[in-house]
């Protein structure tokens, strides 16, 4: 597998820069899962509220990555009603475990690998479903993003892993 080597950031809370780049990740959080729910079950099938927390998290770390983690699924069911509120705790799980693992990786391997990709996007759902399965009781319902998520996931992973190889000087 090819890796290539990134300008990694970490930015503190103390930092305007932090808010600036957590903005435009939110933004692109917001607006990519009003294009997939254009299609029926876009959203369940794409998956698109965490594609810019992995590129977030990874890029620029920790916080920009929790802050597009939590606020981007909250604005979005806030505005759009979607994800519903039923669902936050769930997704805001799954999203924080993503900027997390992201974050790790990136500071951890320091370049961006598509095994790297791979073992982020792993961990969150792997993780996420297990809890998810915790809160909602119900197995078959905590796989639903692995069952019917895959062209998700997969844009997540590849998709992840080409954007940031196309910023991964800036």
């Amino acid at each position: 597998m090819e890796r290539t080597t990134v300008k990694l950031y970490s930015f503190s809370f103390s930092e305007i820069k932090t808010y600036l780049f957590a903005l435009l990740f939110i933004v692109g959080n917001i607006a990519l899962p009003q294009l997939c729910h254009l299609m029926p079950h876009g959203g369940v099938m794409w998956l698109p509220v965490y594609f810019f927390t992995l590129i977030a998290a990874y890029k620029y770390g920790i916080g920009v990555g929790l802050l597009t983690a939590v606020l981007s699924p909250m604005i979005n069911s806030l505005l759009f009603g979607m994800p519903p509120v039923h669902s936050l705790p769930v997704i805001l799980t799954k999203s924080i475990l993503l900027a997390c693992a992201g974050a790790y990786v990136a500071y951890r391997f320091g370049k961006v690998s598509l095994l790297g990709i791979i073992g982020i996007v792993l961990t969150y759902q792997l993780l996420g479903s297990i809890i998810e399965w915790a809160i909602v009781g119900d197995f078959i319902h905590a796989l639903q993003d692995i069952r019917l998520g895959l062209p998700g996931l997969l844009v997540q992973v590849f998709g992840g892993y080409l954007f940031l190889k196309l910023i991964a000087k800036l």
